[in-house]
């Protein structure tokens, strides 16, 4: 009787039991890591999809990562803007104020409070979030503005503000401190009011001029430069009639001046004489008009020039009157680096495109704007009309000065109003919130795909814990089975199976 080898048959189920262990291991594994294998190999068939869905949900992250940082920039962004939309209502506030006392240093308590919200303004120009200055454009590594002092008081070698309102000042009211225009008198019975030099981008420019006077001839403004004629004739005009003159002041706004002949003795305010004769009542005309002139010269003039002197200095590149002396300069010129201090230190890109001066990609086909620029419009004509306000000063003892201030204050109030098709703050938040929402949209989308991604890695790479549980305690259960059959076979001998004798 032919008997197998006890050992052959212990080697099979050697071989069964180490590759249930080798199973076990592996299940265990997998029951650990949540995943089928820790190669590529070992995940099967689709892991093709899973790599490209995993190289998706890593380009997701990276999105998202980029929108957490500008909303942030922009959230920085937006809080200094709220600032300087307060900044701004606070000084026309003070503006528009009925008290407008100048002090002992010059200046009205409006004037000082503009100051104060300069400094503040400034400050938020400079913010920064991280290491990014947040209204230098792309220069995001430079400041965006200098600083307070440098840019009203200028340096040893650079003009500031201050020095460019007063040479404009001394430009625009003339020699003769009559801004710019000249009063004749061609004939016995007539006034000619002109311009002093055709052309000329300083004083006062005649706009108009209207007359009830009875018998009176008024021509203009004609000619180069420009000149208004008003010849009485042969008759006196009548009480109470009126002539105005119109004149266009260097910021763009006008004024007018209205005379009323006046028989009355002494003439109230605002009125010419009329004469015995009409030379003598022409004569009186001339000298109600030069009075006249020359109080809205030293007045009103005085504020429109500091206006414009502060668009001057704000322009790119500023600009400087052009020669002297100054009460008979014709020209301006464009300042320099070396002789003008440069307010904005950002990047001088084109403002109308400043949103662009900051770009990102926030998903596959949706990119995002969040630059700013201190020199964008509405930014620019704010800081500039604060500067203005805050840089002059009136000595209390003028004459003049409470005018000067009143009409100064009311161009400041006007100027921080806002003004029909005209850049505001406000669109600069619009912007930024137009930015967010179409991150917002995006990270919702990004959301909804990055389920299915992850879904797709899931079923491709992952397992189910209940059924690897389960596979593992078959395993288990087959693994005691052959330990015992193998127990029961290593205590065979040839003896067993001999008979007994």
């Amino acid at each position: 009787m032919a008997i197998n080898s006890v050992n052959y048959g212990a080697s099979i189920l050697s071989q069964a039991v180490s590759n249930i262990n080798s199973q076990l291991s592996e299940l265990q594994a997998q029951l650990t890591s949540g995943r089928k294998s820790t190669t590529y190999a070992g995940m099967g068939l689709n892991e093709g999809f899973a790599i490209a869905a995993r190289a998706q949900l890593s380009n997701i992250s990276a999105f998202s990562d980029t929108m957490s940082n500008i909303n942030t920039y922009i959230e920085v962004a937006n809080t200094g803007l709220q600032s300087m939309v307060d900044i701004g209502t606070t000084v026309q506030n003070g503006a528009n104020s009925s008290s407008q006392d100048l002090k002992s240093s010059g200046q009205t308590t409006a004037q000082l409070t503009a100051n104060a919200q300069l400094s503040s303004m400034l400050g938020v120009l400079n913010l920064q979030a991280g290491d990014r200055y947040l209204f230098s454009g792309s220069a995001v590594n430079t400041p965006s503005v200098a600083d307070m002092d440098t840019i009203l008081n200028g340096t040893t070698t650079q003009a500031g503000l201050k020095t460019v309102i007063s040479e404009r000042q001394q430009a625009d009211l003339g020699t003769s401190g009559m801004g710019r225009l000249v009063i004749t008198s061609p004939t016995p019975t007539s006034v000619a009011l002109g311009e002093d030099v055709a052309g000329s981008p300083f004083g006062m420019k005649l706009s108009a001029v209207s007359s009830t006077l009875t018998g009176a001839t008024v021509t203009g403004p004609a000619g180069s430069p420009a000149t208004i004629s008003v010849n009485l004739g042969a008759s006196n005009p009548n009480n109470g009639e009126k002539i105005s003159f119109a004149f266009t002041l260097p910021d763009g706004t006008s004024e007018s001046i209205d005379l009323t002949a006046s028989s009355a003795n002494p003439p109230p305010a605002g009125s010419f004489a009329i004469g015995a004769t009409p030379t003598a009542t022409a004569a009186n005309l001339n000298a109600a008009l030069t009075t006249a002139i020359g109080n809205l010269a030293n007045t009103t003039l005085v504020a429109a020039s500091a206006i414009r002197a502060g668009s001057d200095f704000f322009d790119e590149p500023p600009q400087r009157v052009g020669s002297s002396p100054l009460g008979s300069a014709t020209t301006l010129v464009a300042g320099t680096p070396a002789n003008t201090v440069t307010w904005y230190t950002g990047n001088p890109g084109p403002t109308a495109s400043a949103r662009t001066s900051a770009t990102a990609r926030v998903d596959q086909s949706v990119t995002v704007q969040y630059g700013a620029q201190a020199d964008e419009p509405a930014i620019r004509r704010q800081l500039q009309t604060l500067a203005v306000f805050s840089a002059v000063t009136t000595s209390p003892t003028n004459p003049n000065g409470a005018a000067q201030v009143a009409a100064l204050s009311l161009r400041v109030a006007q100027n921080l109003s806002p003004q029909p098709g005209q850049q505001t703050i406000e669109d600069i938040q619009a912007d930024f919130a137009a930015a967010q929402t179409s991150m917002k949209d995006a990270t919702a989308r990004q959301k909804q795909t990055q389920g299915m991604l992850q879904n797709m890695v899931d079923t491709a790479e992952g397992i189910s814990p209940d059924q690897v549980a389960s596979q593992i305690l078959a395993l288990q259960t087959n693994l005691q089975a052959s330990y015992q059959t193998t127990a029961m076979l290593s205590q065979l001998s040839l003896t067993k199976y001999l008979p007994v004798g």
